[in-house]
């Protein structure tokens, strides 16, 4: 690792091995407000230098659809793949933040799967929400099979990293501690039911046949026993 030398260098300064861009104000609001080529290829510019610069450390990119920007220019699954594969830099991947999937509608366990793929998944962002906006809910709260499902996937592509609780307990007024445990808990919860599923010849077979009736109920059965 090359030698800090600044804010810059931060991360590395402290011993960190991944750093997370979420490019927020990456858009556009209006038509005939941005040239698109030229936003293109000034992102994959800025993210070939900061991939170059400490190559050891991995730089994982946080898609999300749009929020400040009307529109973000890195909104989803795809279109993130599309530019770590322009970039091409072997440092680079993807953060899945799970109420950012479900706002860019698409279900998290096939981006998953596509970024396992064609990428790297560099990080976990567990959370829910209704799909509309980034609600920030607890774990579980609302897409306890979705959730139970993405981590299946991530045990299929053999993720290891850390799972990061990114969740909003402050528009509701919750205790963050307690929202915290809650979260923990349920986790743990899920992750044992994944366990269970992951290697369940009975519901491979059922996947394989695309045969729903058939896999609802051997993985509903495992979350009500």
């Amino acid at each position: 690792m090359r030698k800090p030398n600044g804010v810059w260098d931060a991360l590395a300064e402290m011993g960190g091995h991944l750093m997370t861009l979420w490019m927020g104000q990456d858009g556009f609001d209006y038509s005939f407000q941005m040239d698109y080529a030229q936003a293109w290829d000034h992102t994959l510019a800025a993210l070939a230098e900061v991939a170059d610069h400490t190559p050891d450390i991995d730089i994982a990119l946080e898609y999300k659809p749009n929020e400040p920007r009307a529109f973000a220019l890195m909104p989803d699954a795809a279109t993130t793949l599309l530019a770590i594969k322009d970039v091409g830099r072997r440092n680079m991947g993807v953060t899945l933040d799970f109420v950012h999937v479900l706002y860019a509608d698409e279900r998290p366990a096939f981006a998953a799967a596509l970024v396992a793929r064609h990428s790297r998944i560099l990080g976990v962002h567990l959370n829910d929400g209704y799909g509309k906006w980034d609600n920030g809910l607890m774990v579980g709260a609302v897409h306890p099979i979705q959730t139970i499902e993405l981590l299946v996937e991530l045990e299929r592509a053999g993720y290891d990293g850390a799972i990061y609780f990114d969740t909003l307990p402050d528009h509701s007024g919750l205790d963050p501690v307690e929202e915290a445990r809650t979260n923990i808990a349920v986790v743990q919860k899920l992750r044992a039911i994944a366990a269970c599923l992951v290697n369940d010849t009975a519901l491979q077979t059922a996947i394989a046949r695309q045969d729903a009736p058939m896999a609802m109920p051997l993985v509903q059965g495992v979350m009500l026993a």
